[in-house]
C-alpha cells in the first residue's frame, strides 16, 4: 500500500475503515446477500445508528471499498499515460500495480465468491475497465497479437495473485515475487521483439 493511500485512510478515520474491513470479512465468510447491516454493526460492537452515520446500505460500503481500491489504480494509469513506453516504465507499472493489489486479497476473494452480486452492482465492470486501461499503457501501438497477450498475462499475474497457487504452502511474499518475475519476463519479451508463434 502506498504512503498516499495510507494517509488517505488515516484522514477518513478509523471507524470507516473498520466498517469496510469487517464488511469484507463477513461478505467473504457468508456472502454479500446473507450479510445484514445489523451483523456488521454487531461484529463491530457499535449501534446500527453509528453504522448509518458512515454508510446507509451494504451497497454503499461495497462501492466505497472499490472506490478506495480504484483511486491508486487511477493514479497509476494517469502516471503511466504520461510516460514513454520504455521497458523501465512497463516494469514500474507492473511493480506499482502489484503493490496496489498487495492488500486487496480479501476483496478479490469476495469478487470471486460473489460474482452475481458484483455483476448486479456493476462493480465488476469498473474493475475490468481499469485493468484494461492499465494494460493499454503497456501495449505498443501496432503491437503483434502475441505482445498484446503477453501484456495481458503480465497484468493478470499481478491481478490474479490471490487465486494463483492457492494450494501452495509457499509464503505469500514468495508468491508475490514469483508473480512479479513472471510478469517482468512477459513484458521484456514484448520489448525484445519475441517472434510470433
Amino acid at each position: 500500500m502506498t504512503m498516499e493511500t495510507t494517509q488517505g485512510r488515516a484522514r477518513r478515520g478509523d471507524t470507516r475503515q473498520r466498517i469496510q474491513d469487517v464488511a469484507v470479512e463477513l461478505f467473504a465468510e457468508q456472502g454479500y446477500e446473507k450479510t445484514s447491516l445489523r451483523e456488521i454493526a454487531d461484529r463491530l460492537d457499535v449501534t446500527k445508528a453509528a453504522l448509518y452515520y458512515h454508510f446507509k446500505t451494504k451497497e454503499d460500503i461495497l462501492v466505497s471499498i472499490f472506490d478506495d481500491l480504484g483511486a491508486p489504480v487511477e493514479a497509476l494509469i494517469e502516471w503511466a499515460e504520461g510516460q514513454p513506453r520504455t521497458p523501465e516504465t512497463k516494469r514500474e507499472v507492473v511493480r506499482r500495480y502489484g503493490e496496489v493489489m498487495q492488500d486487496a486479497g480479501p476483496l478479490f476473494r469476495f469478487l470471486h465468491e460473489n460474482q452475481a452480486t458484483v455483476r448486479d452492482l456493476d462493480i465488476g465492470n469498473t474493475v475490468k475497465e481499469r485493468l484494461l486501461r492499465l494494460i493499454d499503457v503497456l501495449v505498443e501501438e501496432g503491437a503483434p497479437l502475441s505482445d498484446r497477450i503477453r501484456c495481458h498475462l503480465a497484468m493478470f499475474a499481478m491481478h490474479g495473485l490471490p487465486f494463483i497457487l492457492q494450494s501452495s504452502d509457499a509464503p505469500v511474499e514468495d508468491k508475490r515475487m514469483a508473480a512479479r518475475e513472471v510478469a517482468f519476463q512477459l513484458i521484456e519479451a514484448t520489448v525484445s521483439g519475441a517472434p510470433e508463434a
